[in-house]
């Protein structure tokens, strides 16, 4: 791990918010079959998770730390001290019942600076947390969650955001079948301003951040923000997961240094990912094809980013609006969750330079630079998430598809479902042709192996 590398640029932004609490009351009940010890105390490669994250406070600028803790509180305690062993100033207070997530943060508000950080305890974080505050500051928020896609969001709260990343719902778990939530999961890594808090200071009463105080602030229209982090962000809570956590460790996936660019699988969504209809124009005609979620999450585990590149003409014609596509996307997100999939990013171009169309919109009749087969949308993704364009690929279904992928520079998969190719739109030969995209996995995969070999 190297947290350290942050030190220089954290140093000259240290006085934006300089004060991290970390919540550590819990039992860890689902990780009782690893020991009987405070559950932020378990070691990860040899080290105490709670070490890590102190570890990152003194490396991210922070100075001060509060940690509230219950279930043999005095071990925690008696690790911590001071505060001086780790380059810090830290107390711990410990709580005499348990106060759920939120209780102890605000029976103590008093005690808190005007801005902190609230880290879960079974939460392993390699994040430039001075950039967060950034974002929070700059943004004049009341409340800042860090929120990401994740693997299992069924079992997660969700966050339902507008354009600007303003937090408009929260979807606690356990969610109602086929609810089709958008896949951005609450990372349990606040921050917090504490005036915000006050309607709740003192009261020493058993309440949850999300289900009782942030559901509360969006209702009364407090300024919420979710802050979309490429860090690396992973609950601990469960066996498996505590075992996944320390694998990417060893392995040096849990790092602040700035992350190389990174190979990305680009994907069709019409006829690669779901069943061709046609134009979809809402949520419920979306089907997913068999197999999909699976598949991507082979390719996921395989190191690939997943990054969907559309064109969605429907918006344009006047068929659909953007928050019916939005709402398709959502319903997509959902769906491949349920097979422990996730997409880096979506990206969609709204354009149609023909008209003629009932409704259709003018300002949307242009010819762009993003709808396919130009290459805008790849040329954003790679800008904003960091690919490596060299060592990617493309999956779809059609001519259009595979002419993107030349013009971008990309290795093409063809594939047999959806169009096949056969809308002859462009002269544009595949490099590969496969029946699905269990099949498109399989060669993607190989071809990976091989080259590392």
């Amino acid at each position: 791990m190297s947290v350290l590398t942050m030190r220089d640029s954290a140093a000259r932004a240290s006085d934006l918010v300089d004060h991290l609490v970390i919540l550590a009351g819990g039992k860890g009940t689902r990780l009782s079959a690893m020991g009987s010890q405070q559950k932020v105390l378990l070691p990860i490669a040899g080290k105490p998770i709670l070490q890590h994250q102190l570890e990152l406070a003194a490396a991210s600028g922070i100075h001060n730390v509060t940690i509230f803790a219950g279930y043999r509180g005095e071990d925690v305690a008696a690790f911590v001290a001071d505060g001086v062993a780790f380059g810090l100033k830290a107390r711990v207070l410990v709580e005499t019942e348990p106060l759920g997530t939120a209780g102890a943060v605000l029976k103590h508000l008093n005690l808190l600076p005007s801005q902190f950080f609230v880290l879960y305890g079974d939460v392993m974080a390699a994040e430039d947390l001075q950039k967060i505050a950034r974002f929070h500051l700059d943004r004049r928020a009341d409340f800042t969650l860090v929120a990401h896609p994740s693997d299992h969001p069924l079992d997660s709260d969700l966050l339902e955001v507008d354009r600007d990343d303003r937090v408009k719902a929260i979807h606690v778990y356990p969610h109602p079948t086929g609810a089709g939530y958008a896949n951005l999961v609450n990372a349990a890594l606040y921050l917090v301003r504490r005036d915000s808090l006050l309607a709740w200071s003192g009261e020493g009463r058993k309440r949850d951040f999300m289900r009782d105080v942030v559901s509360q602030l969006i209702s009364e229209g407090a300024r919420v923000f979710a802050y979309r982090s490429r860090g690396y962000l992973k609950d601990m809570g469960t066996p498996s997961r505590f075992q996944q956590v320390e694998s990417d460790y060893i392995a040096g996936r849990v790092s602040t240094a700035p992350s190389r660019a990174r190979a990305a699988i680009f994907l069709d969504r019409d006829g690669t990912l779901n069943a061709e209809k046609g134009h979809l124009r809402s949520a419920e005609e979306l089907e997913l094809l068999p197999g999909a979620g699976v598949a991507l999450r082979a390719l996921r585990q395989a190191g690939f980013m997943l990054v969907v590149v559309t064109n969605q003409p429907v918006i344009a014609r006047g068929e659909a609006s953007e928050s019916d596509v939005a709402a398709i996307h959502r319903r997509l997100e959902w769906e491949l969750g349920k097979s422990g999939a996730y997409l880096d990013g979506i990206y969609v171009c709204p354009h149609h330079p023909e008209r003629g169309f009932a409704g259709e919109r003018p300002e949307l009749k242009i010819a762009c630079d993003c709808r396919k087969p130009a290459t805008g949308l790849v040329e954003r993704a790679c800008r904003d998430l960091r690919i490596d364009i060299t060592s990617s690929w493309m999956i779809g279904d059609t001519t259009r598809d595979m002419a993107m992928a030349r013009r971008a520079g990309l290795r093409s998969v063809l594939l047999r479902t959806g169009r096949a190719g056969a809308d002859l739109k462009y002269d544009a030969a595949p490099d590969f042709v496969v029946d699905d995209l269990a099949a498109a996995v399989k060669l993607i995969t190989a071809d990976s192996v091989t080259a590392r070999s």
